[in-house]
């Protein structure tokens, strides 16, 4: 991932410091200028130092939404978002997005306050006490560190940014004692992770994977998330190759969508499977062919399967690599570039192979995508093509968005895949406007996900920035809904009452329309992208009209 910029302060070095200001120097050496969160009674002396080394802070209405604001602000920015919070519930509440953060690869650090150095194991009855925050951390995130030292809040604050520069990112957590937070000691001098080295694959194997595509009479690609800083090297192989590029819901818009080889996220569709199985050659790209990315288990694979990723588990995870390319995306698809795979494509059935494959994809879903459709045409007829859309795991956004709104490399589209949380894309929307101020973002969810969430459009508010939230109201839990009747179930717990969610904005102090049309839809979308603070944009969908 890209370098964070330099960062200067003017405070002299000294020898003794605080475990709250040890923090906070070892985060400012590390670049980092935004942090999310919310202050209690045992992290204040983290939000003491923040303003003097120069760190600007958002805090969110819960928890949640400020681990899910700093993912979404790590993807925008390419830098680590990091999120504070206090004790005990603050920590458990946000461990969901931690979980989300480390499915979906996202370098995410949370630092918490912990228990004292020499608490007893026995509950006293301390606020916030918790039988182990790190046990519980550990089950979500890569590594929970708890410090028994100011100086060891240096070397877990650099090890955490180390491991974010050359591994597969994913979250850390930093517990810091609560009487280490005000104790004085000798805080050591400023530990910084070391520049990344990026990894490029072994040279034999790259040789293998450019003679298998170089011969491949039925190539195909696949890019996931772990492709993104490779887009330019991922296009130029797949014009070379004339290869169809397929993505998960991560690599949505590494190739536009719009490109006559792109099948965009069609990973779920059963033509699209049962192509990549009758494929000679696949190329897997910073993906893990995951069920959670086709929806069902991949189907055997025909041909000579090539992996590229930068976690070698990849390797062995789910379908095995024949070719197993270990490195950084970006340097290992430059080095297979540079063993020229082509000149053997383009192949001249490609673009009708991609062009039958999106109309039988379409045919198979339309009907159940048909009401969904105009609407999303007018979304993307407004947006411009570097707007950042985030995402929720809504019925609008994983049978409509994902597949048939399409996205160009200058876009982004954020969702939370593999994990599912709900309630992800108001608090992301806020962390991406964070990010690029300037950048349009505009928030896709359902009611029923809008609603763990919704207290954030309080944040936005204050965030003082255009951020439209379009709602699509279905009543409930559409998802579940459709489940349960397809079971053969009556539908329970599934159907909320009704909301007048732009009440609710307009109480919060933003502002709130209602969209019956696609036509009144991309007009409030236009205003909405105008007008400071969030505006809610409810679009009904038709209910079921009976369900017993």
């Amino acid at each position: 991932m890209p370098e964070p910029p330099p960062t200067t302060h003017d405070r002299p070095p000294r020898d003794a410091l605080t475990g709250g200001e040890a923090l906070v120097r070892a985060l400012a050496a590390h670049g980092v200028t935004q942090a999310f969160g919310i202050p209690g009674t045992h992290n204040l002396e983290i939000y003491r130092h923040l303003a003097d080394y120069r760190i600007d802070h958002l805090n969110p209405r819960h928890e949640q939404g400020a681990g899910y604001a700093a993912d979404a602000y790590a993807r925008v920015s390419g830098r680590p978002g990091v999120a504070l919070t206090t004790t005990g519930p603050a920590l458990l509440n946000i461990a969901a997005a931690v979980g989300q953060a480390y499915s979906d690869s996202v370098p995410l650090l949370v630092v918490s306050p912990g228990m004292p150095l020499r608490h007893p194991r026995q509950s006293t009855g301390l606020l916030h006490e918790t039988r182990s925050q790190t046990e519980a951390l550990r089950g979500v995130a890569a590594i929970s560190h708890r410090v028994s030292s100011v100086e060891e809040t240096g070397v877990a604050v650099a090890r955490a940014f180390t491991l974010f520069r050359t591994r597969r990112p994913r979250p850390v957590h930093i517990e810091i004692p609560l009487d280490l937070l005000t104790a004085v000691e000798p805080a050591g001098p400023v530990r910084s992770a070391p520049p990344a080295t990026p990894a490029t694959a072994d040279r034999e194997a790259l040789s293998a994977a450019a003679g298998a595509l170089r011969s491949a009479a039925r190539p195909a690609i696949v890019l996931g998330g772990g492709a993104r800083t490779a887009a330019a090297a991922c296009l130029r192989l797949a014009e070379e190759l004339g290869a169809p590029v397929v993505t998960s819901a991560n690599g949505k818009g590494i190739v536009a969508e719009t490109h006559p080889l792109s099948l965009g996220v069609s990973l779920h569709s059963p033509a699209v499977r049962n192509w990549l199985a009758g494929c000679d050659v696949v190329l897997a790209v910073g993906t893990e062919l995951a069920e959670s990315d086709l929806w069902e288990p991949l189907p055997a694979l025909g041909g000579t399967l090539i992996r590229a990723d930068i976690d070698p588990a990849q390797m062995y995870a789910g379908p095995p690599a024949d070719i197993p390319l270990v490195g950084d995306a970006r340097h290992t698809l430059r080095s297979l570039l540079a063993a020229r795979p082509g000149p053997g494509g383009p192949h001249p059935d490609a673009h009708r192979t991609v062009a039958a494959l999106r109309a039988e994809r379409d045919a198979g879903t339309r009907s159940e995508d048909a009401r969904l459709l105009p609407y999303l045409a007018a979304i993307r007829s407004v947006l411009p093509a570097d707007a950042v859309l985030t995402s929720d795991s809504a019925q609008c956004c994983y049978y409509g968005a994902i597949p048939h709104l399409p996205v160009a490399p200058e876009g982004r589209y954020l969702h939370p895949t593999g994990f599912g949380t709900l309630g992800y894309a108001l608090p992301a929307a806020i962390g991406a406007k964070t990010a690029d101020p300037a950048r349009p973002v505009v928030a896709l969810s359902g009611d029923g996900g809008l609603q763990f969430s919704v207290q954030e459009l309080a944040t936005a508010v204050q965030l003082r920035l255009p951020l439209p939230v379009v709602v699509f109201d279905n009543g409930g839990y559409g998802e579940i809904r459709d489940e349960m009747v397809s079971r053969g179930d009556r539908p329970t717990a599934v159907d909320l009452p009704p909301v007048d969610l732009p009440a609710l904005a307009r109480a919060y102090g933003g502002h709130g329309v209602r969209a019956d049309s696609p036509e009144a839809l991309a007009e409030a979308l236009r205003r909405a992208l105008d007008t400071p603070g969030p505006t809610l944009i409810t679009v009904p969908q038709e209910l079921p009209h009976d369900h017993h």
